[in-house]
């Protein structure tokens, strides 16, 4: 019985430093039905001209550019639907796949029913330099199985690049949204809504942390990433049906507004707190944040200062 096709899409630009790697390490899975594309979103370092060499080497590998650059959901739109496989991986060219990665997670969906979309497992966190940095279960305790909605509206628990996924999954959500500055939360929560999740405890991925990741300019004053997260809790309120699920994104949106407005993005911060109103209420608390934000007072130090106490940073 011939086993089902995974397509792994390879989105790169500039990772010149860590591709050989990246690619090594899909090279060396030890799945058989392996479909690889590289999408290349117009690398300005030498990527282009490692991943000419692989293609040349393997055969098998299909490399895209898009010509010009895009950003990270349009090319990966890109090369999803260039793809044939029943299973798609989304793989950053930073990161690193275990050899048993594939193997282990479509056996893990062979013993699924067809409702679940997505099996995720465990990370190992590594530095620029791929020194170790910790596990992502150390981090994150408690993934859950099965109807994950309320989960992802209420906190991070999913390591992003650990995900196998159906896909049915994208076709049924036309994809990533093109109109957002990053994917995870969105497809989470558009995704969870109608597919179960699978958890794999197993250390599957190597996901690297960069010095200056996305992550860490994430309530940058006047960064996009804050508006596309006013944009998906928008989205969430629209599709939750239980008291459960209102109080998950009633506790996503005070985190979200608190850390907006203590970084000074005050029109998000109001745009979260008049969003948190119309789902339960406003608390106190955030009453007085509201007000503080409407006065545009800046409060600021005091996240510097916890994270100063807490990070060391």
């Amino acid at each position: 019985m011939p086993q089902p096709l995974v397509s792994i899409i390879c989105l790169c630009y500039n990772h010149e430093r860590f591709l050989r790697e990246a690619l090594d390490s899909v090279l060396a899975q030890t799945y058989p039905s392996l479909e690889i594309l590289i999408v290349d979103d117009c690398s300005t370092d030498n990527s282009v001209r490692i991943i000419r060499e692989y293609v040349r080497a393997h055969p098998q590998i299909r490399f895209i550019s898009t010509g010009k650059n895009l950003g990270n959901t349009k090319a990966f739109n890109i090369g999803w639907r260039a793809s044939q496989g029943q299973f798609i991986l989304d793989f950053a060219t930073d990161d690193v796949l275990l050899p048993g990665r594939v193997a282990q997670q479509v056996q893990q969906f062979q013993k699924l029913p067809p409702d679940f979309g997505v099996v995720y497992s465990d990370a190992a966190y590594i530095s620029d330099e791929s020194a170790h940095l910790y596990f992502h279960s150390e981090k994150y305790k408690a993934a859950p199985d099965g109807d994950v909605f309320a989960e992802v509206l209420g906190r991070y628990f999913i390591c992003p690049p650990t995900m196998l996924i159906r896909r049915e999954v994208f076709e049924e959500l036309h994809g990533y949204d093109e109109g957002l500055a990053y994917e995870d939360f969105d497809f989470w929560v558009r995704s969870a809504r109608k597919y179960k999740y699978a958890y794999l405890p197993e250390i599957t991925t190597q996901r690297r942390l960069h010095h200056s990741s996305l992550s860490s300019s994430w309530y940058r004053k006047g960064n996009q990433l804050l508006a596309s997260t006013v944009v998906v809790c928008r989205r969430a309120a629209a599709l939750v049906q239980t008291e459960r699920e209102r109080d998950a994104l009633a506790r996503r949106l005070k985190y979200e507004a608190r850390h907006a407005y203590l970084t000074g993005n005050f029109t998000e911060a109001a745009q979260l707190l008049q969003l948190l109103e119309q789902t339960t209420g406003t608390p106190l608390l955030y009453r007085f944040i509201r007000q503080l934000n409407r006065r545009r007072i800046d409060l600021g130090f005091l996240r510097r200062l916890y994270n100063r106490l807490r990070y060391r940073q």
